[in-house]
């Protein structure tokens, strides 16, 4: 029996934890919330495409690099809080896109772009194929099985009779492409610009898949997989498509990535890495899709500044200031949000 999307619907609810926004016709300062949501959309696209031109190219970097990360963690997202399936390995997918765009272009000469569609159906048939034998695991197993993915993903890329491929330990160069059509724009600002309409597109793909029929489904799965079953929900399936389509997503952030950088090398795609991803998730949102743009901001720049504050203590400075974080926003980013939205709303009533 198929799922109805009523029935799905009725077991998706939220957790009393959850702060949920007002209705899209509230009102706050004369403007109701989906007009508001719509400038904020406006305004963040217009400094999106200025920033790179006020900016200089290191930071530019960074920020591409941010985008990166925000994508990954988005593949995450879509995994663990949309699907309630708990993973500390999407290091390893993202590895596997990497170097799926560094050996295209470094064996092949295949163009920049072309490979972004190849790393991500390379990591959508991983994905899916590792998520099988996951279905048997829940919580703290399934986050062992794909803690031990992550480890075991550096270790296989050093490996002696893949070196034609992988480079072993010394990695692959990428050639950073420059701006076609004679574009008066640097490598770095392309790439970002480039980087940027991916993440758009993919953006828009998650949004319309996490309001779509199989995004209940997910949703469904994810509050109680029991009661989505009974509803008609086959959850074997959708929870092995889900970490596909999760890795997909963290597939092409590796690709990009790999582009970004210029270079990769089997210990840029350790356990820290994964840990990084998981921890901008947290800070973003768990179930926050626009959360995910924080958390990338998050897991790239809170590494940087604690070094900044103290080379020697930065592993205790970035503790504190994650502790601080998550102190104030206990429900990521997002959450805070839409709890000041949600207090803005009722205050104007």
């Amino acid at each position: 029996m198929e799922a109805t999307p009523a029935a799905i619907e009725a077991t998706g609810a939220a957790t009393p934890s959850v702060v949920r926004l007002p209705p899209a016709q509230a009102v706050i300062g004369g403007i109701t919330l989906a007009r508001w949501r719509q400038l904020a959309i406006i305004a963040c696209v217009i400094v999106a495409l200025v920033i790179p031109f006020v900016v200089k190219n290191f930071f530019i970097f960074q920020l591409t690099l941010a985008l990166v990360y925000a994508l990954a963690i988005l593949g995450l997202n879509l995994l663990t809080g949309f699907n309630g399936q708990f993973s500390l390995g999407h290091s390893a997918f993202y590895a596997i896109g990497a170097y799926t765009a560094a050996i295209m272009m470094d064996h092949w000469d295949v163009a920049y772009y072309w490979t972004l569609p190849v790393a991500g159906v390379v990591c959508l048939i991983s994905g899916f194929l590792f998520g099988l034998p996951a279905l048997r695991l829940e919580g703290i197993y399934l986050a062992l099985a794909t803690f031990a993915l992550a480890i075991a993903a550096p270790q296989i890329l050093k490996f002696s009779p893949l070196e034609h491929w992988t480079g072993g330990v010394q990695g692959i160069v990428v050639i950073k492409p420059d701006a076609p059509f004679g574009l008066p724009l640097s490598s770095d600002q392309w790439i970002y610009f480039f980087t940027l309409a991916v993440a758009a597109v993919l953006y828009v793909c998650a949004v319309n898949l996490v309001n779509s029929r199989t995004g209940r489904a997910m949703k469904a799965i994810r509050d109680n997989a029991i009661a989505a079953g009974a509803m008609g929900v086959n959850v074997s399936l959708y929870k092995s498509l889900t970490f596909g389509v999760s890795a997909l997503y963290t597939g092409i952030a590796g690709a990009l990535g790999a582009v970004v950088a210029g270079f990769v090398a089997p210990d840029s795609f350790t356990f820290t890495l994964s840990i990084q991803l998981f921890v901008g998730l947290v800070v973003g949102g768990v179930g926050s899709i626009p959360g995910t743009l924080f958390g990338g901001l998050f897991a790239l720049f809170a590494p940087n500044v604690a070094e900044s504050v103290s080379k020697g203590l930065a592993g205790a400075v970035y503790g504190v200031i994650l502790i601080l974080v998550i102190y104030v926003m206990p429900s990521g980013a997002a959450g805070l949000v839409r709890l000041i939205v949600s207090k803005l709303a009722r205050s104007a009533r």
